[in-house]
């Protein structure tokens, strides 16, 4: 709440204008045709339906303290996740903050989607909506960062360290301060007693939830799995039958990884395979690309391709927990009992990996996100004592 706006311009936590704007962009999103077009606004149009927007602002409540917005919000989220500015942008707008987005100009076809679902929504809203939230794109201008750094009370900033580290050379107000997202690093595992356990139905479940989280931001989102480690002894028929029904969805989705990448990958598998990274690998298509890790602690963390999938086999998942670290955010899984991961999330002791879920949910936003708790962040509090 920016406490120089008017009164009329300024908005509360749960504000019913901002919860009716975001109802209406929830039914925009989730039209068959543009979920058809672009998926992934389907699972944001999911995230933005009122009961789910009820549930956020549930969460900013508190019994031992009145709750407010934080201020005027400015958002910095990355390129290549171009949904990744709404959930930010609408929690905080939730929140009753006022807010100013910058757009990245290289934000791909789904940004563009969503800006028209706005535009097309804020015609009819309450003005204030207008006067509060703010759309922008502009170039490499240091001077426009700089000054929305100091009339902001927060700035997100979404992209990886690079990003973090240019954009925080602009220095805040000293009553301000950052929530950063900056490089993370996402793993799968696949039990290889859960797999051969499993149905054919369920198997193939597993494949198409898993494709949906590599492939729908060409495996570049924070969330999305760079290794897949194969947990149990002699897994290369679960291996196998795995990658053979990953074609087949891939194929069937009609995900395609083009000439040009397919090439960045071959040349990145072979620069793996020079320092010894990786034992062997596997070209069965442009859209997948197998590898054979050496061993645990080679798993990369950098991108290297869409469709590219390194391998690894550990007995148990208690195993990977000298490799992982503070960088590690997500880790999908499948075949697993709910006491093996939690008996591998107290083993981690919040040194790493923020988040453990099914194959499939690594790419579905919620209020807790690399660890932090949204709303919360969000919002200020203020106690009385009598």
């Amino acid at each position: 709440m920016d406490l120089t706006a008017p009164v009329d311009d300024r908005l509360t936590v749960g504000d019913p204008r901002v919860l009716d704007f975001l109802a209406k962009v929830a039914r925009k999103l989730l039209a068959p045709a543009v979920a058809r077009r672009h998926p992934e606004l389907g699972s944001l149009g999911f995230f933005l339906r009122p009961a789910e927007l009820n549930r956020a602002v549930a969460r900013m409540q508190r019994d031992d303290a009145i709750v407010f917005p934080r201020g005027n919000v400015f958002h910095v989220p990355p390129a290549n996740v171009d949904t990744i500015f709404v959930y930010s942008w609408a929690l905080s707008a939730l929140a009753g903050n006022h807010n100013v987005v910058r757009i990245s100009e290289r934000s791909a076809a789904a940004a563009d989607t969503i800006l028209e679902a706005l535009n097309a929504v804020l015609a009819d809203a309450d003005p204030v909506i207008g006067r509060t939230q703010r759309m922008i794109t502009y170039g490499r201008d240091n001077a426009v960062t700089a000054a929305l750094s100091q009339w902001c009370d927060l700035r997100v900033i979404w992209g990886g360290d690079a990003a973090v580290e240019a954009i925080r050379k602009n220095p805040l107000r000293p009553s301000a301060r950052d929530l950063t997202f900056p490089d993370r690093t996402s793993w799968a595992a696949l039990s290889a007693a859960g797999w051969r356990a499993a149905t054919p139905a369920a198997k193939r479940d597993a494949v198409v939830g898993f494709s949906n989280d590599a492939y729908w931001f060409d495996q570049a989102a924070c969330s999305s799995p760079r290794t897949v480690f194969l947990v149990g002894t002699d897994t290369d028929d679960v291996r196998a039958e795995f990658v053979e029904l990953l074609l087949e969805v891939v194929d069937q989705r009609g995900w395609a990884v083009d000439a040009a990448m397919a090439v960045e990958k071959r040349v990145n598998a072979y620069g793996m395979a020079a320092t010894g990274a990786i034992s062997a690998m596997e070209f069965p298509a442009n859209s997948v690309t197998a590898m054979s890790l050496t061993a645990v602690p080679d798993a990369p963390r950098r991108w290297i391709g869409a469709g590219a999938f390194p391998f690894a086999e550990v007995r148990s998942l208690i195993d990977l927990v000298p490799a992982m670290n503070r960088q590690d955010q997500t880790f999908s899984h499948f075949g697993f009992a709910h006491d093996e991961l939690r008996e591998f999330a107290l083993a981690l002791g919040g040194r790493g990996v923020d988040r453990i879920v099914p194959f499939g949910q690594a790419l579905t936003f919620s209020a807790i996100w690399d660890g932090y708790d949204l709303p919360s962040e969000f919002t200020r509090l203020t106690t009385i004592a009598s």
